[in-house]
């Protein structure tokens, strides 16, 4: 414990170089420039600064519209795409739970000692701002009112000439928080830091976790809406991406009629995210759309080839460029099952796992209302016959992950099929999506030819037992004898390669939650270790049973909304 009363508890993996609320109506208010908005706050005060060398900068302040006042009041606000909102610090003593070694060398720049530093700890959970920081809270409105506890502090441009920008989550009140308290709890802080490095390792486009901090300060939650109010910890997340817009930003400027600050808003993303997209191309705001639209496609069909359920699909959580962001209520799935549904909260089931790709139509589908008012109509059909290709987009990558997973080399008229009848099996015996095709990749073909599967690989094992297993084995035995250039084991290479052996299922987080809330941090830094390599077998996740079937406790746990 230091005089400030913080503690490290962090461990490092090694890792190479390289909701739930209503809509509102919104009122006035003021804007202001950079300069302006500088002078008139509490930004000039030295004092509220960190001695970290991380030095933000802030490319939106002089480009966009930003609101006059700050404070966590929460108020209506228009006319603005960014309110200023400065961080509340979480109630000392402070521990700094985890922290990514890869996010720390290889975006940030900086060496693993900075964790050290007890300013580091202040700035990665809002108690100093890093240098050239100005808080804000982002305005946006699909579904919620802007970000109630999140707060963007800057951008960071490091060595590789990558624009990285930094929000602190579960750092106090903003003035989208309505009756919110503007934090968040270790239970949902210890998810998010996980996922979001882990989603990265699995090879998914995501938001990237930097730190997680935990604190002894009470936070109130209605875990499962029923009335029964229980104390919990508050935590932060420190969590990055190239861009934190959604398809929200973008809605709620349209519904209320800010054409303005809606073209201002779309040509900036379009300039400093869509590179390739030239500014003075009459049809810029077509060819953007149609790039959300491929990538957010392949994007959902990536969600699906490793099991993830998003769990609050609304365009809230759709990210403009096509990231994951905002994991809540996630889950992978463990038995197959088109209907999986990890949100308890979704009641009729609108996000589960089998809904994603149309649930992204929709979304992508109010992206094109909210631009509507900028399009001619030659340029709205041609949106509308990208929408009408989605489906196919969709499919098709859906399609090639697929194969890969079942280590096919080119393409064979059959493959859909071959692809959908295994899929099928497995919804039918209720088979382990996850290491059914991780045991598919380490089995060997005489060993399906003969149906001698060992007992360790026991979701191929679930599998046997349907009456269509042995008429599945000979379609794929015959499917594989075509690469006549491939050998078995380039064949289980190539599939370990891309199905993961280990992913973060909801039990494994309940289990390093359960230990992080008695301030015990080691099974949070065991699955980060773990899940760095997800396609590496790893001796210490093998003895914490990783790779085993899920306990049975693991069936009665859910997960909400409540954060």
């Amino acid at each position: 414990m230091t005089k400030h009363g913080f503690t490290l508890f962090v461990f490092f993996s090694a890792v190479a170089s390289t909701t739930c609320r209503d809509e509102q109506d919104f009122c006035e208010s003021k804007v202001c420039n950079e300069r302006e908005f500088k002078q008139n706050h509490f930004y000039t005060n030295e004092k509220t600064y960190g001695e970290i060398p991380l030095t933000l900068s802030h490319r939106l302040l002089d480009a966009l519209p930003l609101d006059e006042l700050d404070g966590p009041v929460s108020r209506p606000v228009r006319g603005c795409v960014f309110s200023g909102s400065r961080p509340t610090p979480l109630k000392e003593p402070l521990t700094l739970a985890a922290a990514s070694q890869d996010v720390l060398r290889n975006i940030l720049d900086l060496n693993e000692s900075v964790i050290q530093n007890e300013e580091f700890v202040l700035c990665v959970s809002g108690g100093k701002l890093f240098p050239g920081s100005i808080p804000l809270a982002h305005r946006y409105g699909g579904h919620q009112l802007g970000d109630g506890r999140a707060h963007f502090l800057g951008e960071y441009t490091n060595r590789k000439g990558e624009r990285w920008e930094l929000q602190l989550k579960g750092s106090g009140k903003t003035p989208y928080s309505r009756s919110g308290d503007g934090r968040a709890v270790i239970r949902s802080s210890v998810r998010e830091f996980l996922c979001s490095e882990a989603m990265h390792f699995l090879g998914v486009p995501t938001s990237r976790a930097l730190s997680l901090v935990v604190s002894e300060e009470p936070v109130w939650r209605d875990l499962f809406y029923n009335g029964n109010v229980i104390k919990e910890r508050g935590a932060v997340v420190l969590r990055l991406a190239r861009s934190w817009f959604r398809i929200g930003s973008l809605e709620i400027l349209t519904r209320t009629g800010e054409l303005d600050v809606l073209r201002t808003l779309l040509d900036f993303i379009i300039e400093e995210y869509f590179k390739s997209i030239a500014m003075n191309d009459p049809d810029k705001y077509v060819v953007f759309f149609s790039r959300v639209v491929n990538e957010t496609a392949h994007l959902i069909a990536h969600w699906m080839s490793v099991g993830f359920a998003h769990g609050v699909c609304n365009t809230d959580n759709f990210s403009l460029l096509s990231i994951t962001i905002d994991y809540g209520p996630f889950g992978f799935m463990e038995s197959y099952d088109p209907n999986f549904v990890p949100n308890t909260s979704d009641d009729e089931g609108r996000y589960s796992i089998g809904a994603q790709a149309n649930v992204g139509l929709f979304n992508l589908q109010k992206l094109l209302e909210a631009l509507k008012p900028l399009l001619t109509s030659d340029q709205l059909s041609q949106c509308r016959q990208t929408l009408r290709e989605y489906s196919q987009t969709y499919q098709q990558r859906f399609h090639e992950l697929f194969k890969a997973k079942l280590g096919f080399l080119g393409n064979q008229e059959n493959d859909s099929y071959v692809i959908a009848f295994l899929l099928k099996l497995m919804e039918d015996t209720g088979a382990d999506f996850t290491m059914t095709f991780r045991q598919l990749s380490e089995v060997t073909m005489s060993q399906l030819q003969t149906g001698s599967i060992p007992p360790s690989m026991w979701a191929l094992s679930d599998l046997l037992s349907h009456e269509y297993f042995r008429d599945w084995v000979q379609l794929y035995l015959k499917r594989l004898s075509r690469m006549e250039s491939d050998s078995d084991a380039a064949r289980q290479h190539r599939m370990q390669g891309v199905n993961p052996r280990y992913v973060l299922r909801n039990w494994m987080a309940e289990s390093a939650i359960r230990k992080a809330e008695k301030n015990d941090f080691s099974e949070v830094a065991l699955l980060q270790k773990t899940l760095t390599e997800p396609f590496v077998e790893q001796e210490e996740a093998e003895r914490a049973g990783y790779s085993s079937k899920p306990p049975s406790w693991a069936q009665q746990l859910r997960v909400s909304c409540s954060s």
